[in-house]
């Protein structure tokens, strides 16, 4: 078998946790200790997070959505194969590395999806982006950490408290929707996101999209 290279590493802006971009032929992954937070042949789920989200905008001439982390690009890759040509897609990625690798080691994984000119990247965090703006996005993406119970960074809990999803609320146009991904499922957020406002759909589905592997979780809530 092919042995795992480390092509480079990265400090999570905040805190002392540590990333690492590893490589096996063409198969990638990102690590975090002894937790992989993803995987260049995973894609299922992140990808649905993306086309579930899009389904509840199709009618929209324009729409505009927001993704919050932009990982191996499953997700924006999946929005931009969907969505169509007059739609506006900004991607919020707290770590530059991350944005580093999609340009270097994954270039071949992300194609010319970062140059497409429905995309606009922010190195930003997304939690700002979503309180600087009011009635802005149609659809609020967000695979953050590891879903609402995080691994990497503490500060991200704000971002599913309940002050958080009020925000997201607050951003999102008459009738948008918020798409959160999960690793596992989380009765007390589904809970939260009700209290805040939305009309919520709970869906259950295998990380690789095919039947098979592990079972993430996506809540698909639209702003009642």
């Amino acid at each position: 078998m092919i042995p795992w290279e480390k092509i480079d590493t990265t400090r999570i802006p905040g805190t002392d946790g540590e990333l690492r971009l590893m490589r096996r032929g063409k198969e990638f992954s990102i690590m975090l200790g002894s937790n992989e937070l993803m995987n260049s042949r995973l894609s299922g789920s992140e990808a649905a997070l993306a086309t579930l989200a899009a389904k509840k905008i199709e009618k929209l001439a324009s729409p505009h959505m927001l993704i919050g982390g932009l990982g191996m690009g499953f997700t924006l890759r999946a929005a931009l194969a969907v969505l169509g040509s007059k739609a506006k897609i900004v991607v919020s990625e707290l770590v530059p590395a991350v944005v580093a690798w999609a340009r270097g080691p994954m270039a071949e994984i992300f194609g010319d999806s970062l140059n497409d000119p429905r995309v606009t990247i922010r190195e930003a965090d997304v939690t700002e982006i979503i309180r600087s703006h009011r009635s802005k996005f149609d659809a609020i993406l967000l695979d953050v950490d590891n879903g609402p119970e995080g691994l990497t960074r503490k500060a991200n809990d704000a971002l599913y408290s309940g002050a958080g999803l009020s925000a997201s609320r607050t951003a999102l146009r008459p009738g948008g929707v918020l798409a959160v991904w999960s690793s596992g499922p989380n009765p007390a957020f589904a809970k939260r996101l009700r209290s805040a406002g939305f009309d919520v759909n709970e869906v259950n589905l295998r990380a690789t999209g095919k039947g098979r592997g592990v079972r993430h979780i996506i809540w698909i809530a639209t702003k009642s």
